[in-house]
């Protein structure tokens, strides 16, 4: 298991400004568009004061993209928010010069920097639906950018909305400023913050995670958008991310950060296939690629034909049909068919909307069928009631995708773990606290924790909650459904190792839902791939990632950022 890199030594800061090799030697003499030198950032708390980002220096040169890579508290967004002075009440910038073509931001006027936003700085945040007013037209909130920067008259601003969305990639851009944010998808709605943040043509455009919660092929289309427009602008952009594959693909240079330092900074292609820190060495090493096998993660320690002898679950025919008032009916899954083997880890990957969690749901009997059949240990799932039901849901247990949601916040870590002991009343007393106590080492948790509460963890920290609570009522099949997707790079990779080492231990069968297909490669034994509803390609994991048949897999796969990193 990879464990996060200790504290990096305090050296001199390193910076980010050698232009790559390709690229071409400025006419002038210019300055970098943007220079950070020694940026620190501290926050006030009730437990004193936390310096967030720490002597921090690097350059964006003129039409150049920088990443900004490390996990979350590493102090990238903080630094972000400081160059474009949005940060927190509580935070200030302690010290530090950030410079814009030469002029000084630090101690600029509000009023100057309000001036900046949108006009010189533009802002693609990560997440759309916390960052666009739901009450407002789409058409109104790029409006208003242009006409506050003055871009735009009230007589012109409506043409000028229209070619901005269009612009973002978004088709029909008269009839899209009028609808509202819940009427858009999320690739849609990235795309209106795209359009947002460029309808000044800002010569900086900060994207923030611009992509982390979009699957990988609105992601690829959501990049290339921003590439095509900030390329015709001439803009340089500053990418936030925590995706190395990203990174690697997206950015000339790339500056990594940890606990608020650069620890290493330079070109893209030097930094990912020959990092010299040891941080990032070890987010290169933990990286999920589609070049890294299963094995190199996780040993199977099984005999893999004796295993597919014995399927704890068979799927067959298995269709979900939604009624749709006033319109055609909308079925999100058909004749979906796929057995699991025990011992072993299914995984069913595709987009969102592809059927995969709706097909996950009825297997864990929270969505009822509209046909087809579903066999646990050769029982139909959809007959069981009374006390076959309540004996099935104690062998067949959730972990969903985010731990911030899915654990009560006003429980003890104990009292979450414990519950489905005190529901299913296992044991005595003395005997389930022995029980909570034994998930906890089993999920390498320390027992202080017990009686925190989940806002004081990390994200890993509830994920291992998560699957603690899942394991309590000892059962033979989980069903992950995107158990890694909200986590970081690092702490993604320990909850892999964690699963596959609980599967070699307890004899676990898991059905893995996800989005993407390098994480899907280091988990699974068999992939099933959903397209519309269908499984259109299912095949055992080597075979289907070194031979994909159907078009869409091959897609999937052609759409994940940086594929060739981690590659032999």
């Amino acid at each position: 298991m990879i464990e996060p890199a200790a504290e990096p030594v305090d050296a001199t800061p390193v910076d980010a400004h050698a232009a790559p090799a390709s690229a071409p030697e400025p006419a002038d003499e210019r300055p970098p568009l943007l220079r950070v030198r020694d940026l620190q950032v501290t926050f006030r708390t009730m437990a004193g004061t936390v310096d967030a980002v720490q002597h921090v220096s690097f350059d964006v040169e003129h039409g150049e993209t920088v990443a900004i890579v490390g996990e979350s508290g590493s102090g990238k967004s903080t630094t972000a928010m400081a160059i474009i002075r949005l940060l927190a009440s509580n935070a200030t910038i302690a010290s530090g010069s950030i410079q814009l073509d030469g002029r000084e931001l630090v101690g600029l006027s509000e009023s100057r920097m309000r001036d900046l936003r949108g006009n010189e700085i533009g802002m693609v945040p990560q997440d759309p639906m916390s960052n666009l007013n739901p009450v407002s037209k789409i058409g109104t909130q790029v409006a208003e950018t242009l006409l506050v920067h003055k871009k735009a008259t009230k007589r012109d601003v409506g043409t000028k909305v229209v070619e901005a969305l269009s612009a973002a990639g978004l088709p029909d851009g008269e009839a899209r400023a009028k609808q509202y944010p819940h009427e858009f998808s999320g690739g849609m709605r990235q795309r209106a913050l795209i359009a947002i943040g460029l309808a000044c043509a800002p010569r900086l455009l900060i994207a923030d995670e611009p992509t982390s919660a979009l699957d990988v092929t609105v992601q690829r289309t959501i990049l290339d958008q921003i590439d095509t427009l900030t390329r015709e602008l001439g803009t340089s952009v500053l990418l936030i991310t925590h995706d190395l594959g990203l990174a690697a693909e997206r950015a000339s240079k790339v500056v990594v950060m940890h606990r608020g330092r650069v620890v290493e900074a330079g070109p893209a292609a030097e930094i990912l296939s020959n990092p010299q820190h040891e941080y990032t060495k070890a987010l290169v090493a933990a990286a999920p690629s589609v070049a890294a096998a299963r094995a190199e993660v996780i040993e199977h320690g099984q005999d893999d034909a004796q295993a597919a002898a014995d399927n704890i679950v068979e799927v067959s025919g298995l269709t979900k049909v939604y009624p749709v008032r006033g319109g055609d009916d909308f079925t999100a899954a058909k004749d979906v068919s796929f057995v699991i083997p025990r011992g072993q880890t299914v995984a069913i990957v595709g987009e969102s909307g592809s059927g995969k969690t709706t097909t996950a749901r009825m297997l864990l009997k929270a969505v009822e069928p509209t046909s087809g059949s579903m066999l646990f240990e050769g029982q139909e799932i959809a007959d069981l009631k009374g006390a076959e039901l309540r004996s099935f849901r104690q062998r067949v247990q959730p972990v969903f995708q985010d731990p911030y949601s899915s654990l009560n916040p006003s429980f003890t870590i104990g009292r979450i773990i414990g519950e489905p002991l005190e529901a299913y009343k296992r044991g005595s007393r003395a005997e389930r606290r022995a029980r909570v106590h034994e998930l906890m080492d089993q999920v390498s948790l320390p027992q202080s924790m017990l009686r925190r509460y989940p806002g004081e963890l990390s994200g890993g920290q509830r994920q291992r909650v998560a699957i603690a609570r899942a394991l309590a009522l000892k059962p033979d099949l989980v069903v992950c459904d995107e158990p890694v997707s909200a986590l970081d790079v690092l702490v993604q990779s320990q909850i892999l190792h964690l699963l596959g080492e609980l599967q070699r231990e307890l004899g676990l069968s898991y059905l893995f839902i996800s989005h993407d297909l390098a994480v899907v490669r280091l988990i699974s034994d068999h992939v099933a791939v959903m397209q519309r509803g269908e499984i259109v390609e299912q095949a055992p994991s080597e075979e289907l990632f070194q031979n994909p048949r159907h078009p869409y897999t091959r897609q999937l796969l052609a759409s994940i950022p940086g594929a060739e990193l981690g590659a032999a």
